[in-house]
């Protein structure tokens, strides 16, 4: 990650607004387990490593051959190479194809061998620690706004002290509310059969390609 942040950042390529504010992200999630903010740390560190391994995944297909990569992540990183998006556009391009779609497959497969062995009091467990969640992303938007955003677009920090704090609040709704509609869909991929599957993946990648080109002010 630090890698390829070091690279992007240093030849102005885009791509890295959103691994940035990944990296803040994991950074903090990693300090929010560790300080037993998780019912069950274990799996949510599982699970951490696990949503990281489609990024890398995707990024490496797109970089050996575009059309490979999931058609979210083409267009998330194809948009990139644009001077006329800003940044926070770029950021929410990444965060819609890590979140609603990179994180139902993530997600999904992690539940799928424990799911029907888990009791509805386990299963509630598991649902409290990916909305707690939510709360360490909030306390990180603030941070990317001021750490990566306007440091793009510099205009954003006026935007940024004449909103005060709501549009962190705004921003961090928005990816609760995503992130409520991810575990829906997880958990219908996780119960559904394999014939399927097929339609549910369709459903979802249709879905992120509507965020996405909503963040792009397209019809």
């Amino acid at each position: 990650m630090q890698d390829h942040l070091r690279r992007w950042e240093e030849a102005g390529d885009r791509r890295s607004v959103f691994l940035r504010c990944y990296s803040m992200m994991t950074e903090n999630m990693l300090i929010a387990v560790a300080r037993g903010e998780f019912q069950d740390p274990l799996w949510v560190n599982h699970l951490l490593h696990h949503f990281a391994d489609y990024y890398f995944v995707a990024l490496e297909a797109y970089e050996q051959d575009p059309a490979t990569a999931p058609p979210v992540w083409q267009m998330a990183h194809d948009c990139c190479k644009s001077p006329r998006l800003k940044a926070l556009q770029n950021l929410l391009l990444g965060v819609n194809a890590h979140i609603n779609y990179d994180l139902v497959f993530a997600l999904s497969d992690v539940l799928q061998d424990e799911w029907e062995a888990l009791s509805p009091q386990q299963r509630e467990v598991r649902y409290a620690d990916h909305c707690k969640v939510n709360v360490v992303i909030a306390r990180t938007v603030d941070s990317v706004q001021d750490q990566v955003i306007e440091r793009y677009d510099p205009e954003m920090d006026l935007v940024d002290k004449l909103m005060g704090s709501l549009d962190e609040w705004l921003i961090s709704r928005l990816i609760a509310s995503w992130r409520d509609q991810v575990w829906r869909n997880a958990i219908d991929r996780v119960v559904a059969s394999q014939a399927e599957r097929a339609s549910l993946t369709q459903k979802v990648e249709k879905a992120c390609l509507e965020i996405a080109n909503s963040i792009l002010f397209k019809q």
